[in-house]
């Protein structure tokens, strides 16, 4: 695992110390590098299928695809970024570039940490690097206001966490993932139980988003640069169904008085935010709901706690990560080019950028789980997972689904179709490094179908 950490790290220096002129083509270079050197962690050749390189760090198939998801974007993102910082003072944009390789690196020791306490430590750590970007290179004046809400959610969240966590490590004189797995560990009384589950996972509920605690997520993405929008919706967001997969080990038996109302919350708020998708008139606002809907699907597969279920959720959260990051991609394109992200402006865009409006197409049914997308995999999972567990989630499931598909649709015909307005005639054409982008996210969404047990996790 150091093999992938520690190159990360050293690119840390190299952003302030690379010469001007190759600044972006090395840093986009060396982390596509790291990115395929991190595929050999999909090879698991124990029997466990845990590879132990630290005593800090371990990968297995829960993590690895959560790894190799975040060392795919960071070349990525620093792709798109490229026109947003092209008219920033140098040392600003290696203060930028920084800020990506800080993140992607306490991304991967996340993801990797095998203790709790360290777990919780580097998740806290990720605030300070992606707040700084979305306060400083964020594109409006709301985005102190959007980095204060951030802020407030996360860190109000997680102190009853830490405490939880505190008591587990006192009574059992350790928080090592993997012994909670094989000993069920002591848990509170039982009148108390119920508090010390819901300490456990509000952190986690708040970051997936759970609807109710979601408020933070779209004012984040609305006011984010372009790096800042891929990397909330593809990692961040997968972090909290990361760490409530990892903590569920310790809180068996979950209390069916909190399970019941989250598991309807997850349901109900899926339905709502994709009806709430349905009337958004900013573009970026309604990808940020639509990632709030998927992740209700996510939330009530984990609850359920069956292998088709966790299957089915780490296929979904890692299916997502790449069509939304995609979908940020093509908004940012318009928003470069027409400096809106109204929808009612930025109609008829097929006609000034011909090209453009497939990758729309392309990506808007890989969001609604076409074939043969891994989307449709891990939906489907999910769907017959809830339906074995109570058969009328199937309807509201089914409506989600359809509601989805008829804002995808809406999306791409609000932004390609119609009378283009005449200010748009004349822009300017897309450019090779924006169809690269684009291309280098939807072809990990195709290859996977042809063996979907890569991302599965343990649970097949």
């Amino acid at each position: 695992m150091l093999k992938i950490i520690i190159p990360t790290a050293f690119m840390i220096p190299s952003a302030f110390l690379l010469n001007p002129k190759v600044l972006f083509p090395t840093l986009v270079g060396y982390s596509m590098l790291l990115a395929l050197c991190s595929l050999t962690l999909f090879n698991h050749p124990l029997t466990l299928k845990i590879i132990n390189t630290t005593f800090q760090f371990t990968i297995d198939p829960i993590s690895a695809p959560l790894v190799i998801l975040s060392c795919w974007l960071l070349p990525l993102m620093v792709l798109a970024s490229q026109n947003h910082l092209k008219t920033e003072p140098l040392n600003r944009k290696r203060m930028f570039l920084m800020m990506l390789m800080m993140l992607q690196t306490t991304l991967i020791m996340t993801f990797t940490a095998s203790e709790l306490i360290m777990f919780y430590i580097l998740f806290e750590s990720i605030l300070i690097p992606i707040l700084i970007i979305i306060t400083r290179w964020g594109n409006q004046a709301e985005r102190l206001n959007a980095g204060l809400y951030f802020l407030f959610y996360t860190l109000t969240s997680s102190m009853p966490l830490l405490i939880a966590l505190l008591y587990l490590n006192n009574k059992n004189l350790h928080t090592s993932m993997e012994l909670f797995f094989l000993k069920q560990p002591k848990l509170p009384p039982m009148n108390s139980s119920p508090m010390f589950w819901l300490a456990c996972l509000l952190a986690f509920m708040v970051k997936l988003p759970l609807y109710g605690l979601h408020l933070w997520l779209p004012k984040a993405h609305v006011e984010a640069p372009i790096a800042g929008s891929m990397v909330l919706a593809a990692i961040l967001l997968k972090l909290g169904g990361y760490g409530w997969i990892r903590i569920s080990s310790v809180l068996n038996p979950h209390p069916s008085t909190l399970i019941f109302p989250i598991m309807i919350l997850a349901l109900w708020g899926s339905l709502m935010t994709c009806s709430i998708c349905l009337r958004q008139s900013d573009l970026k606002a309604l990808i940020a709901y639509s990632s709030v809907s998927h992740m209700g699907l996510v939330t009530a597969a984990i609850i359920l706690q069956t292998p088709w279920a966790l299957t089915g959720a780490v296929t979904l959260m890692v299916a997502h990560g790449l069509t939304s990051s995609a979908l940020f991609t093509l908004a940012n394109t318009n928003y470069e080019r027409t400096h809106t992200r109204t929808l009612l402006q930025d109609r008829g865009l097929q006609l000034a950028l011909p090209l453009m409006s497939t990758w729309w197409l392309l990506i808007n049914l890989t969001n609604m789980a076409m074939p043969p997308s891994i989307n449709l995999l891990g939906e489907l999972l999910i769907i017959t997972a809830l339906f074995n567990w109570s058969s009328p989630t199937l309807i509201i499931t089914g409506i989600g689904t359809l509601i989805t598909a008829t804002y995808s649709l809406f999306m791409f015909l609000m932004t390609q179709r119609g009378a283009i307005s005449t200010q748009y005639r004349l822009l300017p054409p897309t450019h090779t490094r924006e169809h690269l982008t684009l291309m280098l996210h939807l072809l990990p969404l195709g290859l996977l179908i042809l063996k979907p047990t890569l991302i599965s996790g343990l649970f097949t």
